[in-house]
């Protein structure tokens, strides 16, 4: 039994169990950070630094799956040890740690937005646990942060876990905003490939003033799919911006498979034909023929990826989709971030 239920009885109103649960949750993740301290600094001793974020994450898993009542079912879990690799995960809301916890690989590190570093207790243990922080308001700085990632990938056989949206999206229907380039440039510039993860949409179980017990699975007990990886071997900083809308457009599909229905009228207005257009435009490459031998290699990338339904397109090309998106995140009361990199875990927020 979910120890939330101890302290909830059972016809405790929606808005009593969020704040309870909501509390624990956040209690948690401050007992986790204590023990990620005392973990980091005994692990960094021994030389296996890189394991600390796996033993916290499945700590954090342990207690807060039974405290809050949600339990995650994994498929696909073997493509994780995919050594060294980029991991890459939806991201909807601070919940996200929880599915972290379940999945967490051995010998792998996270990308984060500097800010937390200085964070209580948080601060201290990522860095000692190794994680890369980028500097979202210093292109520079998060360019050479991105290259040592890959290079500390490479020599070191790790993989790093990054949110290529760069912020959280949590609506009720869906869909993905469009990937920030730097978890793809990582990749390609190391030469390692791409795992995506993707959780079912928790909109049911989870958001402001609901925060529910259950089981996140949907469709042959599929919550959290790992999807096999994408080579990278052979691309080039030029590919980067394909290899993002293949693999946004691949996971898009996925959470839409795997998610429940979502509730009646929440669906986009189909407003949204002019994000096509945009990027249809770009591509008017007749009057350099010379060119096309690169350029139109990737093409058949894009028109499949545009066949499969979804909503987003590549943020580099596309700025009308950038406009909508960041309203979009406003109006769910996400993060907004220009970064051209890539953050993780935000701070924790309703």
């Amino acid at each position: 039994m979910p120890l939330a239920y101890v302290s909830l009885p059972a016809d405790s109103s929606p808005f009593a169990r969020y704040y309870v649960r909501f509390g624990l949750y956040l209690s948690t993740l401050g007992v986790c950070s204590i023990w990620g301290v005392i973990c980091s600094i005994g692990l960094g001793l021994t030389g296996n630094r890189f394991d600390v974020f796996y033993i916290v994450a499945r700590s954090f898993y342990f207690l807060a799956s039974r405290v809050i009542g949600i339990r995650l079912i994994v498929e696909g879990q073997g493509y994780l040890e995919t050594r060294p690799s980029v991991l890459v995960g939806n991201h909807q809301s601070m919940l996200d740690i929880l599915y972290l916890g379940r999945i967490f690989p051995r010998r792998a590190s996270i990308m984060a937005k500097k800010e937390l570093q200085w964070s209580p207790l948080l601060g201290q243990f990522m860095t000692l646990a190794g994680a890369v922080f980028v500097d979202r308001g210093n292109n520079a700085r998060a360019v050479r942060s991105l290259t040592a990632a890959g290079e500390i990938m490479t020599e070191r056989n790790s993989s790093l876990w990054l949110f290529p949206e760069g912020t959280r999206s949590m609506r009720p229907y869906h869909d993905m905003l469009p990937f920030k380039k730097g978890a793809f440039h990582t990749a390609i510039q190391a030469q390692v490939p791409i795992v995506p993860v993707i959780c079912e949409n928790y909109w049911r179980l989870y958001r402001k003033g609901v925060f529910e017990s259950g089981t996140l699975k949907v469709k042959a007990h599929k919550a959290c799919l790992v999807l096999p990886p994408i080579l990278t071997t052979g691309l080039t900083a030029a590919d980067a911006s394909e290899l993002a809308i293949r693999v946004h457009d691949m996971m898009v599909e996925t959470l839409r498979e795997i998610s429940a229905p979502p509730p009646p009228g929440t669906e986009p207005k189909t407003a949204q034909p002019a994000v096509t257009p945009a990027p249809l435009a770009t591509p008017a490459q007749p009057p350099t023929p010379s060119e096309p031998a690169k350029e139109n290699e990737p093409e058949p990338l894009r028109t499949a990826s545009r066949a499969s339904n979804s909503v987003s397109e590549n943020s580099a090309t596309s700025s009308p989709v950038l406009t909508h998106s960041r309203m979009e995140g406003s109006e769910y009361g996400t993060e907004t971030e220009e970064d051209d990199g890539m953050v993780l875990v935000g701070r924790p927020s309703h």
